[in-house]
């Protein structure tokens, strides 16, 4: 998630996850593995299963200025199995006298599952005030989310963009909250990071924060661009329990400009790029990872193009990174 990098704006039952409150927050996101060790055999899939469900964020059209009515509808006639939404799209389309029963209709209609919505709450800032606000947007975010049959919500950094020196241990109690209010209204945050961001902008400053939270629900919404923008990289990604991660963003970036000269423009369809996608599929695949690759993509020439051609290609160039990847 992200947009010029400062932005405006197999999921596990939750009730299995809670009913293991006794259990240690640290093996729900760290892989369960002994130094040395091999890891753990994934689990079983079905004749046929696919290895990942594939989703489209709406960003990736997001510059065709689209209602939210016809990027399901491209989503679903690009073949995806489901749709990851912002929420000021759902916003102008209630504003324009759009039913969310009907949308939730729409979308079920259409086959599609909601993997996730994206919003932007300041959830984590340290200010009271602000921080008491956004955690009344994440309420209202979660209950809209609910109300379309999506059970899941990005917990970005929105706020802590320039911020420095902010507790990693008071981050953890934050996040606790925000799991809190999930469990209220039944819709999961999944903890982001974004890679430019002087805080949450690393995978090992993600995972301290989802430990410290306390919660074996606690879970992460990792991409492709930010592990590299943020120089986690993605060499460690076997460490972590993919069962604990529902959606990866997946992306790719170029050569150039340098890292830290990178914004979310320079992101790329999978496959157009240096990212070292196929490996990394193979180590998320070998952790425990089922859940959904969504294609997320703030490329303006892209968004110059028929969106629905877009989609098409996305689509089909996630799924030539899978099968590079041996899945």
């Amino acid at each position: 998630m992200g947009m010029n990098e400062h932005p405006s704006t197999t999921e596990l039952s939750r009730r299995a996850l809670l009913a293991r409150g006794g259990t240690c927050v640290a093996a729900a996101v760290l892989a369960p593995v002994a130094g040395g060790a091999e890891p753990p055999a994934p689990p079983p899939a079905h004749a046929g299963a696919k290895p990942f469900r594939l989703c489209l964020n709406t960003a990736t059209i997001r510059g065709q200025k689209l209602p939210v009515t016809e990027e399901i509808e491209i989503a679903a006639k690009a073949g995806y199995d489901g749709i990851e939404p912002w929420f000021d799209g759902i916003h102008r389309y209630m504003t324009a006298g759009g039913s969310l029963a009907e949308l939730n209709r729409r979308i079920a209609d259409l086959g599609l599952v909601v993997e996730g919505a994206i919003g932007f709450p300041h959830w984590a800032v340290d200010e009271p005030d602000k921080r008491a606000a956004g955690l009344d947007q994440m309420r209202r975010d979660m209950e809209l989310a609910r109300s379309i049959g999506c059970l899941r919500v990005a917990a970005p950094p929105a706020g802590l963009w320039d911020a420095e020196g902010v507790s990693l241990r008071r981050l953890g109690e934050r996040y606790r909250a925000v799991l809190e209010l999930g469990e209220q209204t039944g819709v999961l945050p999944q903890l982001e990071i974004w890679g430019g961001a002087k805080t949450l902008g690393t995978l090992s400053e993600a995972v301290f924060v989802a430990v410290e939270s306390g919660r074996p629900d606690a879970c992460l919404l990792l991409d492709a661009y930010h592990l590299f923008r943020g120089g986690s990289g993605f060499r460690t990604l076997g460490l972590l329990n993919g069962a604990a991660m529902h959606l990866f963003h997946i992306n790719d970036y170029p050569a150039e400009p340098d890292r830290e000269q990178m914004n979310d423009s320079h992101r790329l369809l999978p496959g157009d790029g240096v990212a070292p996608l196929p490996a990394m599929l193979r180590d998320l695949h070998a952790a425990g990872f089922r859940g959904a690759l969504s294609l997320e993509l703030f490329n303006r020439d892209l968004w110059e193009k028929d969106p629905l051609e877009v989609a098409k290609l996305g689509r089909e160039k996630m799924e030539a990174i899978i099968a590079a990847a041996g899945l």
